[in-house]
């Protein structure tokens, strides 16, 4: 898939650059449109992949990875070291400002920390839920203290822990904070309102930084729209640059001259919960294993992939992304598509009529109705609850979900533990509640042996398989496409990273 995606960008780049292109080199400025609307700017107070690439761009964390290799390199930090088992110490990076011209120090490193243990606002617990808190060695050392042994903890910052401004953000307080962000990143926001998001370089940004100087002044975002606008808006010329648009509209970008339609499959599943705890009321026929059962047998995973979906698109038989460290394909019960099977396993479970349900979701309707149309065609009729991202993940987490479709990219993170304890232990989006399960993910996130960690869990998979409790629809590829004059190379862990990009 690399080998195919690089012979593609080459052959993209050989080709003229459009008038819209030339224009926007001219006014260095490059324009994304994007469907999901980040309301809140602040890096840990909104769940959306969005929001993780706009802090890439505005925020720094202590450490970097690699785009490519997935190694990591210092970025605030110079360097680091395992003091001991649950203590990390950091050298830290001398000279570097935010945004606003404060220093950066240990200070706002222990004050990001603090932060992340305090804020009942915080988006995504479980990306956090290793961390203990920080200490002041002095102005430029600092160790990072971690509840329980966890070997992910390096790949879970450079990730998920952009380093907040201490003296700025007390000042100005949280909605402040929201209102006018501040970070020590290559770009700098100026603007930011829910139908659009405004960047312009930091002329500030500290040369040694592996990120490297923006090659583009400004970015302008126009966010919150439909799909059918997001390429309008490309088509006409309005932007340069959109993703994650449905693979049946890419032939008409490839025929529009001066467009180029890449894809890259990423790291992100698609997927469907089941309230097996009854969350969203007792009476609800999820309960029962055979309906869980009967509802995995009736959906064409392979359809939803090779049609819908494209590009390669996968279907993994484990609850997580396969290069992922400890997801044990092997372990996982594989369930085929089997119609009959299903309606039978229904009658057993005492529903020979099936029943009525809701199906809630924020991922393309496109997909939600294949699954409700094989749903339906077994008896399950599963009124669709289409909604925005954001209001969808709320109802989830108010329980009112007895069936979910979402997607999950684990923040781009190459460990299990970036996937499993989000559904699975406890938090608003576990719909199975099994003490027994969580135990083993908590088990496989405090062990440092490799064998033993993959061991928890490979039991853990298994589990969750055999009892049907999560179904793992397919991998997602990312559709991409850009003006022709614009340099920017899709990369594995979906993060377009805008400061990387330039005007051929």
């Amino acid at each position: 898939m690399r080998a195919l995606l690089t012979r593609v960008w080459l052959c993209g780049l050989l080709l003229a650059a459009s008038p819209a292109a030339l224009a926007q080199k001219s006014a260095d400025t490059l324009r994304v449109t994007w469907r999901e609307a980040i309301i809140d700017p602040d890096p840990y107070h909104n769940p959306l992949r969005n929001g993780l690439v706009l802090a890439f761009q505005v925020w720094d964390g202590l450490i970097a990875r690699d785009p490519e290799t997935f190694a990591l390199k210092p970025l605030l930090a110079t360097r680091w070291r395992q003091n001991s088992d649950t203590e990390i110490d950091f050298d830290l990076r001398p000279g570097v400002t935010f945004q606003n011209g404060d220093n950066f120090s240990a200070d706002d490193v222990v004050y990001t920390v603090n932060t992340i243990l305090s804020d009942p606002q915080l988006a995504v617990p479980s990306n956090y839920a290793w961390l203990a808190g920080a200490e002041k060695l002095d102005d430029l050392r600092v160790r990072i203290k971690l509840k329980r042994v966890f070997p992910a903890a390096l790949e879970f910052m450079a990730l998920t822990m952009p380093i907040l401004p201490k003296n700025y953000r007390e000042l100005v307080g949280p909605e402040g904070f929201t209102r006018a962000p501040v970070g020590a990143g290559p770009y700098r926001i100026t603007r930011a309102t829910p139908d659009d998001i405004a960047l312009e370089r930091w002329d500030g940004y500290y040369a040694e930084s592996p990120k490297g100087r923006p090659a583009i002044a400004r970015v302008t975002i126009h966010q919150g729209v439909d799909a059918a606008t997001e390429l309008d808006d490309l088509l006409a010329g309005r932007a340069d640059w959109i993703w994650q648009f449905l693979p049946d509209r890419a032939a008409e970008i490839a025929r529009t001259p001066g467009l180029l339609e890449l894809r890259a499959e990423s790291m992100r599943v698609g997927y469907l919960s089941i309230d097996a705890a009854g969350r969203s009321g007792p009476d609800t026929p999820f309960t029962r294993l055979k309906v869980r059962q009967a509802v995995a047998a009736a959906i064409d995973r392979t359809r939803l992939a090779r049609t819908l979906v494209q590009g390669g698109a996968r279907i993994p038989d484990a609850p997580c992304f396969p290069t992922q460290f400890g997801c044990d394909a092997t372990a996982a019960t594989r369930t085929e598509y089997n119609p009959t099977k299903a309606r039978a396993l229904l009658a057993e479970a005492g529903f020979p009529s099936g029943f009525a349900t809701e199906l809630v979701s924020y991922v393309l309707p496109e997909y939600t109705q294949a699954v409700a149309a094989n749903l339906a065609a077994v008896g399950i009729r599963a009124e669709i609850v289409q909604l925005p991202l954001q209001a969808a993940i709320q109802r989830a987490a108010a329980g009112q979900a007895p069936l979910f479709m979402g997607s999950w990219g684990s923040y781009s993170i190459n460990d299990v533990s970036a996937f499993l304890p989000y559904f699975f232990t406890g938090g608003d989006d576990d719909y199975a509640r099994r003490p027994e399960l969580q135990a083993l993910i908590d088990q496989g996130s405090e062990t440092t042996t490799p064998d033993q960690r993959r061991g928890f869990y490979s039991r853990a998979i298994r589990l969750i398989s055999e009892q049907a409790l999560w179904l793992p629809l397919h991998t997602y590829v990312t559709t991409y496409a850009m003006q022709r004059g614009l340099i920017l190379r899709p990369t594995a862990d979906e993060i377009p990273r805008f400061y990387l990009a330039s005007w051929r």
